[in-house]
């Protein structure tokens, strides 16, 4: 019976897999029809032997597992990071470093990534340049799919060059230490850097090229996010704008943002503007793209924009920006709306939905008015701000048209510090040894909520379904496979299969064995089974006992041909928009690539050869 139960779990976990790489159904369907046939296979057919028994609470486990709520709370404090653009500076420094190719600056920031992985954790290090990858592509228009993948590859690579760079790399050495075999901080680091350098020539360079652009991935520009729109701002005495002077007649500190007409005290000053300096109750008029008003709302300027009327004093006791919950959206002005034909001022918008018109934009040209002043057509497109609720009612109105997909909360730049001090906090805690990832990343996350950075509507739609139940079925599947003796039975049929090869071939066909079972195994799980079976492999072979814990060390790592294998695998699955096939596809070769370049330099590095 006992061998049912292995070859079935192995033929569950096969039909799985190819499921996965079908791409014909979802991978929420294959991962809960997964977890059900284990369930009710072990449920049918009981697994009960005096050395082994499997019980349904413990293949649910998985969905309890530190590490995925480690993933998923970290994933909340992502969003919390980009809810608050605490990111945006930190980016805008590296991407100065690339000159004017947003290419180098990614790839500046990726080799960063690798190297900082050799001596901090490779799980955090993700953590840290997720939203700084994300930022950077939004600045320099890229698609983050193409680089939040090789962010995770060249983590996993530069941690397998030091001891520390991968909690995978201690348990292999745990293990060993029991068998009275020491492994020093730099032992694995020559071979590490060769196999660092042959796979991220390979990351680098192609990669990028196979990964399409996502659909789903959260920075892709949105239609019409580059069109102008029209607004105005009337500056309050505490205003962020107050002081700023024109240089060479432009405003550069206004960034996007630019001034068509400056009203002051009844006074018109049009561009070109010589020596003006912006001053308490000036009326700017101004052009710009939504994101350009969005950056100036996140700047406290949603108080002194149109819909507020023109008295001062409202404007300055409303400067200090919009709460967590306050949204964008565009909404075309239907034929036939009763708005037609009234200036933006008087369209009763404002009075009757309690929201703000914050800009207008018309596909034929507009002349110089203050934006309040413009007449509304039927077609026009108008820029909305206010609450969550607010917005959805107006979903039901016929005179206003929204568009369901430029709906974007703005950005709560005055918390961007605070964010920043509880994500420190999270990383700062698991490095420290304070807490573990999971415990400092849940409380991380629930700070993120309790703090403002961002709403709990925020929070749950970036809970990721498809991470939750992928990482908890696959931890069953992998707790079968362990309990059912299935793995052990494999690597003693590795083992057997080499029987008689010479030494460079044993090491190069254990590391192959072991790279193919991380990536269906957690890569943990993987070290800790085929840490002892290397050793007796050894033992047997002659091969010396240092080589063979070296191969289980780097073979372990290369989890990078399903995004189960390695936790920062699921960590850019999200925010990269990534199927279970575009694993596949880029990581397989890296695989092979790894094997091929250890085999011809790990024998010789531990003198097999002679």
């Amino acid at each position: 019976m006992g061998d049912f139960h292995i070859w079935a779990t192995i033929g569950l976990i096969a039909l799985t897999i190819v499921a996965y790489m079908s791409n014909r159904f979802s991978l929420e369907a294959v991962s809960i029809a997964s977890l059900a046939s284990l369930l009710a296979l072990f449920s049918l057919v009981p697994l009960d032997r005096p050395d082994a028994s499997l019980s349904p609470e413990q293949l649910l486990s998985g969905f309890a597992n530190p590490a995925l709520i480690s993933v998923l709370a970290l994933i909340i404090i992502g969003q919390g990071l980009f809810a608050t653009d605490a990111m945006d500076r930190p980016a805008r420094m590296i991407g100065k470093l690339g000159g004017r190719s947003g290419l180098l600056s990614v790839v500046i920031t990726l080799i960063a990534a690798a190297i900082l992985s050799a001596f901090l954790n490779n799980t955090p290090v993700v953590v840290i340049f997720i939203p700084v990858l994300t930022v950077l592509a939004a600045q320099r228009n890229l698609d983050v799919a193409r680089s939040l993948l090789p962010l995770s590859y060249l983590s996993i690579l530069g941690g397998m060059t030091t001891l520390i760079g991968s909690s995978t790399n201690l348990l292999v050495a745990g293990v060993a230490a029991r068998q009275g075999i020491e492994i020093g901080m730099f032992d694995i680091t020559i071979p590490g850097l060769v196999l660092l350098v042959a796979g991220g020539v390979y990351v680098l360079l192609f990669v990028p090229k196979m990964i399409g652009r996502k659909e789903n991935t959260e920075l892709r520009e949105r239609p019409g996010a580059g069109a102008q729109f029209i607004g105005e701002i009337r500056i309050g005495p505490e205003h962020p704008f107050v002081g700023l002077e024109s240089r060479a007649g432009l405003f550069p500190e206004l960034r996007s943002l630019m001034p068509r007409i400056i009203e002051r005290r009844g006074v018109r000053i049009l561009p070109p503007f010589e020596d003006v300096v912006i001053s308490q109750g000036d009326l700017i008029v101004l052009a710009g793209t939504r994101k350009a008003f969005m950056q100036a709302l996140a700047r406290g300027s949603r108080g002194s924009m149109v819909g507020h009327g023109d008295d001062e004093s409202e404007g300055a006791e409303r400067s200090s920006g919009p709460g967590p919950d306050y949204q964008v959206v565009e909404a075309i002005v239907a034929p036939g709306s009763r708005h037609s034909g009234r200036t933006v001022r008087n369209s009763g918008i404002q009075t009757e939905h309690n929201v703000d018109v914050l800009a207008v934009q018309r596909r034929s040209r507009m002349g110089r008015f203050s934006m309040g002043d413009i007449r509304l057509e039927p077609g026009d497109n108008v820029l909305l701000g206010g609450g969550s609720e607010r917005l959805v009612a107006i979903r039901d109105n016929h005179d206003l048209l929204v568009m369901e997909w430029s709906a974007e909360p703005v950005p709560q730049t005055q918390k961007a510090w605070l964010a920043l001090c509880i994500f420190a906090g999270v990383v700062l805690a698991a490095l420290s040894g304070i807490a573990s990832i999971a415990i400092s990343a849940t409380i991380g996350a629930v700070l993120m909520v309790a703090t403002n950075c961002l709403t709990l509507t925020q929070a749950k739609r970036a809970f990721n379904e498809q991470i939750f139940l992928l990482v908890g079925a696959s931890i069953a599947a992998a707790t079968a496979l362990e309990k059912t003796g299935g793995a052990m039975f494999l690597a003693e049929a590795v083992i057997a299969a080499m029987d008689g090869w010479s030494k460079p071939f044993i090491l190069s066909g254990f590391f192959l064995f072991v790279a193919v079972l991380t990536n269906f195994l957690s890569n943990n799980a993987t070290a800790v089974l085929a840490t002892p079976v290397a050793l007796s492999a050894a033992n047997l072979s002659g091969i010396p006992l240092e080589a063979m814990v070296a191969t289980v060390i780097f073979a372990s790592n290369v989890s990078f041909a399903t995004p189960m294998g390695y936790q920062t695998n699921l960590l850019v699955m999200g925010p990269g928009g990534y199927s279970f096939s575009d694993f596949v596809r880029t990581g397989v070769p890296l695989v092979i690539i790894v094997w091929i370049a250890f085999s011809l330099f790990g024998p010789w590095y531990y003198g097999l050869w002679n």
